[in-house]
């Protein structure tokens, strides 16, 4: 039967949570794998094991009990080992990285913002900030519509008008919202959203990043924003994501 990974902590750490129930129906007890200085957290895996509510839930409350009271480097859900002295040789072959992913985290947490575009909204921002865009759309009016050739020439400067906002507003979403970060890791792409991204937020630092969340809402009303957090800090296990300047932060 393969090892479940919820997390590795320190050994030290106050509040393993050793004898829980993990994922699986019936729960899986949580127990834990101790090399060095380092201890993983997990628990036995079922055989069909897949990403239901239920093992969602349940590996996410097994971070937050662990995460309550000190760093974790949370695992995505459905890490696995063949047993539990693989897990253990890991933690031995990688404890320097662990051990400075556990400092490098501690007392942070992870905030998830995408952005999006309101579609009316940017219409009319781009409208306002291309005199020649508008113009191009008025003569279209006053032709009763133009040829299709004409059509088509508006319809790829529009498109290409709000894609240049886009990549701006990407930009402009970064910059207000880096300057409270310890660092920032880019997500995928996805369909619709203009970014995605997630930030390594100090606790003490939270209530500033999400007025700014809020700020940037209320200046930039044609772009909608979404915030999700605070959360284990995924995106930062592996180092290497990017980092503010050093003097973007008071």
């Amino acid at each position: 039967m393969s090892t479940y990974i919820y997390g590795i902590a320190s050994r030290e750490h106050p509040a393993l949570p050793d004898g829980m129930g993990g994922i699986g129906k019936p729960a899986r007890e949580v127990r834990i794998v101790r090399e060095g200085g380092l201890a993983a957290i997990v628990s036995d895996s079922p055989d069909d094991l897949r990403p239901k509510r239920h093992d969602l839930l349940a590996h996410q409350s097994v971070l937050a009990e662990a995460g309550a009271a000190g760093a974790v480097l949370p695992m995505r859900f459905g890490s696995l080992a063949p047993d539990d002295t693989s897990v253990a040789a890991v933690l031995g072959e990688r404890a320097d990285h662990y051990h400075e992913r556990l400092r490098a985290l501690d007392g942070k947490v992870e905030y998830n913002v995408k952005a999006q575009h309101d579609e009316q909204a940017v219409l009319h921002r781009v409208m306002a900030d291309d005199p020649e865009l508008r113009a191009f759309v008025e003569a279209n009016k006053r032709a009763g519509g133009g040829s299709h050739e004409e059509k088509l020439r508006l319809g790829e400067a529009v498109v290409a008008a709000v894609q240049a906002r886009e990549e701006a507003d990407a930009v402009e979403v970064r910059r207000l919202l880096e300057p409270a970060a310890d660092a920032v890791s880019v997500g995928p792409d996805g369909t619709g959203w203009l970014a995605n991204l997630s930030f390594l937020i100090p606790r003490d630092r939270v209530e500033r990043f999400l007025t700014a969340v809020k700020e940037l809402g209320e200046k930039h009303s044609h772009v909608k924003v979404r915030a999700n957090g605070p959360l284990p800090p995924y995106s930062f296990v592996e180092p290497g994501p990017a980092k503010p300047a050093a003097d973007s932060r008071g």
